[in-house]
């Protein structure tokens, strides 16, 4: 069985990462979603163990000591992070595994496996940004202008990314998104096993190797 591909999918808050992901597993059976664990208190409608693994301070950093986490970050004082069993067994029975991090942790995972399909997800332009983070409803005029600061420093990260994801319209934006990581699939990089394995079939092959 070929292994799957692991996706980070980053993206401004408020860009509809989340909503991609979830609409990506509703549509395709080919996805899992890596769920994230963090400090921040969950928002209404959110459950423990579905959206995030909300735990406490102490508790996440005894899982840095421990080497649990594929990688960990801190964004707007809260640590986010991603747990390593459940990535590395879902890749292994052939699922693409999706992870929705931020741009700290997306760097650290690609510097580590370098195989990895970084997507960039952005609203068309800033207003659109702030006018869906503002009509959320749930954030102080304090925590959305943190969030509008900290896109603009994202951004400057932007170029890191191999796709850049524009979510306008966004059954048009979940069939692109799909397309891309499908394609990608084939990439080189992502075949190198194979590679290895049809160069020394030809090579005994053309000896008369049988």
């Amino acid at each position: 069985m070929k292994k799957g591909v692991l996706i980070v999918l980053s993206g401004f808050s408020g860009a509809g990462k989340g909503t991609i992901t979830k609409k990506l597993l509703e549509k395709y059976d080919n996805y899992a979603l890596s769920i994230s664990m963090t400090t921040r208190n969950p928002r209404p409608g959110e459950t423990d163990g579905r959206e995030y693994f909300f735990v406490d301070k102490d508790t996440f950093e005894r899982h840095i000591r421990e080497d649990e986490l594929i990688e960990y970050a801190q964004y707007v004082g809260n640590y986010y992070g991603t747990p390593r069993a459940y990535v590395e067994e879902q890749l292994n029975i052939g699922k693409d595994v999706i992870l929705e991090i931020e741009i700290q942790g997306a760097l650290k995972i690609k510097e580590r496996f370098p195989d990895t399909l970084l997507l960039f997800v952005s609203t068309k332009n800033a207003k659109v940004l702030l006018e869906r983070l503002t009509g959320r409803g749930t954030e102080t005029e304090e925590v959305i202008l943190n969030r509008m600061k900290r896109a603009a420093q994202e951004a400057e990260g932007m170029s890191e990314y191999e796709y850049i994801i524009i979510n306008d319209d966004i059954d048009i934006c979940v069939e692109e998104t799909h397309s891309i990581i499908q394609s990608a699939k084939a990439a080189t990089i992502r075949n190198e096993e194979f590679i290895t394995v049809i160069q020394k079939e030809l090579k005994d092959l053309s000896k008369g190797e049988k």
